[in-house]
């Protein structure tokens, strides 16, 4: 990995990065309200990986979409790197949503009329970079993640396992402080979920990010630093020796 990549962990501080302090999330069903979210607290460090686990409807998800401010909570406070988030403005929350989040989902989303290279430029030119810095970032993340043959391709010339592997360059792109992925290797078979994995994780140590990843995989979730769980709305540290 090249020095354009390993410089950023060099540039971050060890403090805690995501801070959640107890996070309510209620929602309406008729007369009846169901709590997703009960006091969850959570701070994750710098280059630390965690790994969130749990049955479907157990608010993953949820708890995903509040910490990167897709959704505000009920109650409670969110802070990313020292800067409490719950009470800007949409387009405050926007501009640190840009700046310090990077985001893995278990579709890739990318656009089918561009590239590869494309699909990783473009956040970075929206963010304020020119186009020929972009270009190289974007070129050296997809090296890493050994789709340099594949850059010119759009998505639709792509594999599943190459697909999502431009959504990692390209959540990655603007140098977050935080990474959230919700089931990033969901939707491949378990072969080249492995490898995904292991290219995903293999970036984030070298980039100093703190990352919250939810997995239904036991396996993956084991090779991550903690694993914490949802049981009824509550936020529990595990033993890895308890997955199963």
């Amino acid at each position: 990995m090249s020095d354009l990549i390993k410089t950023t962990a060099k540039q971050r501080s060890r403090n805690v990065v995501l801070r959640l302090e107890k996070i309510d999330r209620i929602f309406n069903q008729g007369p009846d309200q169901l709590e997703i979210l009960k006091s969850v607290d959570l701070e994750i460090h710098q280059g630390e990986i965690v790994a969130l686990v749990g049955p479907s409807g157990a608010g993953k998800s949820t708890l995903l979409q509040i910490a990167g401010l897709l959704e505000k909570p009920d109650g409670g406070l969110v802070s990313i790197g020292g800067k409490r988030s719950t009470d800007l403005s949409d387009l405050a929350r926007t501009e640190m949503r840009r700046k310090h989040i990077g985001f893995v989902y278990q579709y890739h989303h990318l656009l089918p009329e561009f590239s590869a290279l494309e699909n990783v430029v473009m956040p970075q030119m929206i963010n304020g970079l020119k186009r020929a810095e972009a270009e190289e970032r974007g070129l050296e993340l997809l090296r890493c993640l050994g789709l340099e043959k594949r850059a010119d391709h759009r998505p639709a010339r792509l594999s599943g396992g190459e697909q999502q592997r431009v959504a990692i360059a390209r959540a990655l792109a603007n140098v977050p402080d935080v990474l959230f992925a919700d089931e990033p290797t969901g939707n491949l078979d378990p072969q080249t979920a492995e490898t995904v994995f292991g290219m995903l994780m293999t970036l984030v140590r070298e980039t100093g990010l703190a990352s919250l990843i939810a997995t239904h995989n036991p396996e993956l979730a084991r090779q991550m630093d903690r694993v914490v769980t949802l049981r009824d709305g509550h936020l529990i540290e595990l033993d890895p020796a308890e997955l199963s």
